[in-house]
C-alpha cells in the first residue's frame, strides 16, 4: 500500500514539474531570442507561486498561526487558479500557433507578388541616373542578364564615353546581345548574405521573416494566453468576492398539505469562511439570505475552513439570520477539519439549530439532518435509522445532508426531497468534470425514485476564491404543494 502511495505520489510530482515545465518554455523561453533576466524571471515566478500555494495549504490543515495563513492564502490559492488557466491557454495556443504562422507567411507571399510581379523588381532611379536591374530581368535593348550581380544600365538619355550604349554584363558575356540565358533562382542569396530579418509590405509594415517570424508568432501567442489567464482568474475572483446570487426552484412535493404551499427554504452551502473569505463576506450572506426573507434557514455543511478561535470573529455575523421557523445546521467535512464539535456549540451559540442525526417536526413537514461521512472517522458519522426511523410517514419530510452521495440512503428512508451542497458545481471549470463523476448529481434539482435531490453550488469557495463556469449561489426552495 505504502509503495502505491509513492508511485502515485511521485508520478503525479512528474506530471506537475512537466505541466510547469511547458508553461516556462512557452511563455519565457519561446518568447526571447536567448537566456537572460527574463528567462530567469519566469523560472522564479512559477516556481515561486507554487512555493506559496503549498504554503498555504500546509499552513490551513496544519493550524498554523491565523496571521500566517492569511498571508499565504491569497497569493498561494490565486496561483492554483492561475497555474490552470495558463496552461489549458498554452494548450489552446497550439491550434492558434500553425494557423498563424500560415496566415503571416501567406501574407508575405501575397506582398512579393504585389512589389515583384512577373518574378521582377520594378526600376527606380537613383542619384546617377542609372537603374538596379534584379537579375534575370530583361535589360533595355533586348538582353536577357544571366549573372547573378545587378549591372548599372545607363538611363535613358545619358552617354558613356562617345556616346555608345554601355552593354550589360550578360551582353559582354556571351557576345550576342540578343540571345537569352537562364536566370539564376531569383529566391537565392547570395552565398554569404546576412539572413533577411524583415520583409516590408506597400504600407510599410515589417513582415517577420524566418526566425523572427517564429519570434514574433510564440509572443503573440503567448501574450494572449496570459492575458486570457488572467482575465478569466480574474472576473472568476470578481464573481466570489461580490457575493452569491440567489436562485429560485420550485419543487413539488405529493405529501405537503395545502396550506404550505409555497413555503421558502432559503439553502445555503460551502461558505467556506477562512484565511480569504472572513466577516465581510459572512455578512454578505447573511443579507442576502435575509433579504429573500425565507420561512426556513438550511445550512448545509461546509460553513468554515479553520477554528472556533480563528474565525469566530468572521462567523459572528451569522447571528443575524432570521426566518420565521428558524435556521437549521449540519456538518460538512470541513468541519471535521476544523474541530466539528466546537463548531456546532458555536452555531448553536449564534442562534442555529445543529441537527446531528435528528429531527425537528415542523408545522407542514418533518426537517431532519444527518452528520457528514467525514465524520465516520471520529465516530460521528450519518445515522440515518436515528434521524428519521420513527417517523410518521405520511407526512412529507425534508433532509439536510452535505454530500449528494448521501441520497441513496435517503431513498431507503422514504424521504421525499434531500438538500446537499459539497460540489461547488466543480468550481473551476474543467473540474466540473471531475466532480461530476464523484457524484450522483452536480448541481441543481435531480429525482431518484420518488426521492428528489437539489445540489447547491455553493455561496463561497475552497481554495482559490474564484469560480469558473460554476457561479457561486443562494437557493431559494419554493415547496410546491400538489393538493393546491
Amino acid at each position: 500500500m505504502v509503495i502505491v502511495f509513492v508511485l502515485v505520489a511521485v508520478l503525479v510530482l512528474a506530471v506537475v514539474v512537466t505541466a510547469n515545465w511547458y508553461v516556462w518554455r512557452r511563455l519565457f523561453r519561446d518568447t526571447t531570442s536567448g537566456p537572460g533576466l527574463v528567462r530567469r524571471a519566469g523560472a522564479v515566478l512559477i516556481a515561486g507561486g507554487w512555493v506559496l500555494a503549498i504554503g498555504a495549504l500546509v499552513a490551513e490543515r496544519s493550524g498554523a498561526p491565523f496571521p500566517l495563513q492569511q498571508t499565504l492564502a491569497w497569493p498561494g490559492f490565486l496561483w492554483l487558479a492561475l497555474s490552470i488557466y495558463l496552461l489549458l491557454a498554452v494548450v489552446a495556443g497550439e491550434i492558434v500557433r500553425p494557423l498563424l504562422r500560415r496566415f503571416l507567411e501567406h501574407r508575405a507571399r501575397r506582398t512579393d507578388q504585389a512589389r515583384q510581379p512577373n518574378g521582377t523588381t520594378a526600376p527606380q532611379a537613383n542619384g546617377s541616373g542609372t537603374a538596379p536591374v534584379s537579375a534575370g530581368a530583361s535589360q533595355p535593348g533586348g538582353g536577357a542578364g544571366a549573372a547573378s550581380t545587378t549591372t548599372a544600365v545607363p538611363a535613358a538619355g545619358s552617354r558613356a564615353g562617345g556616346g555608345g550604349r554601355t552593354a550589360s554584363a550578360s551582353e559582354a558575356a556571351t557576345g550576342d546581345e540578343g540571345a537569352p540565358a537562364s536566370a539564376a533562382a531569383p529566391d537565392a542569396p547570395p552565398e554569404g548574405a546576412p539572413e533577411p530579418r524583415a520583409t516590408p509590405d506597400p504600407a510599410g509594415t515589417a513582415l517577420p521573416a524566418g526566425p523572427s517570424r517564429r519570434l514574433f508568432v510564440s509572443r503573440v501567442v503567448a501574450g494572449a494566453a496570459a492575458a486570457a489567464a488572467v482575465g478569466t482568474v480574474g472576473y472568476g475572483t470578481y464573481g466570489v468576492l461580490r457575493g452569491p446570487k440567489v436562485k429560485r426552484v420550485t419543487v413539488p412535493l405529493a405529501k405537503l398539505p395545502r396550506a404550505a404551499h409555497g413555503y421558502r427554504i432559503a439553502v445555503v452551502s460551502d461558505v467556506h469562511l477562512g484565511p480569504v473569505l472572513g466577516r465581510g463576506f459572512a455578512q454578505k450572506v447573511v443579507d442576502t439570505i435575509n433579504g429573500t426573507q425565507p420561512d426556513l434557514i438550511a445550512v448545509v455543511g461546509d460553513l468554515v475552513d479553520g477554528s472556533v478561535k480563528d474565525l469566530g470573529p468572521a462567523a459572528a455575523p451569522l447571528a443575524q439570520l432570521r426566518a420565521r421557523h428558524g435556521s437549521y445546521f449540519v456538518t460538512g467535512n470541513h468541519e471535521y477539519f476544523s474541530g466539528a464539535e466546537q463548531w456546532v456549540e458555536e452555531v448553536r451559540r449564534l442562534g442555529i439549530d445543529p441537527l446531528e442525526n435528528a429531527r425537528r417536526e415542523m408545522p407542514y413537514f418533518d426537517l431532519a439532518g444527518v452528520n457528514d461521512i467525514a465524520g465516520e472517522d471520529e465516530g460521528r458519522g450519518p445515522d440515518f435509522a436515528k434521524a428519521l426511523g420513527d417517523r410518521d410517514t405520511a407526512r412529507a419530510c425534508v433532509l439536510l445532508a452535505h454530500q449528494p452521495v448521501q441520497i441513496h440512503d435517503a431513498v431507503e428512508h422514504g424521504v421525499d426531497l434531500q438538500l446537499s451542497g459539497h460540489t461547488h458545481g466543480g468550481q473551476l471549470w474543467p473540474g466540473n468534470l471531475v466532480a461530476a463523476g464523484a457524484n450522483p448529481t452536480l448541481a441543481g434539482l435531480d429525482r431518484y425514485g420518488d426521492t428528489q435531490l437539489y445540489v447547491s453550488r455553493g455561496a463561497g469557495a475552497w481554495g482559490p476564491p474564484t469560480r469558473v463556469g460554476a457561479p457561486s449561489d443562494i437557493t431559494v426552495i419554493e415547496l410546491a404543494s400538489k393538493q393546491a
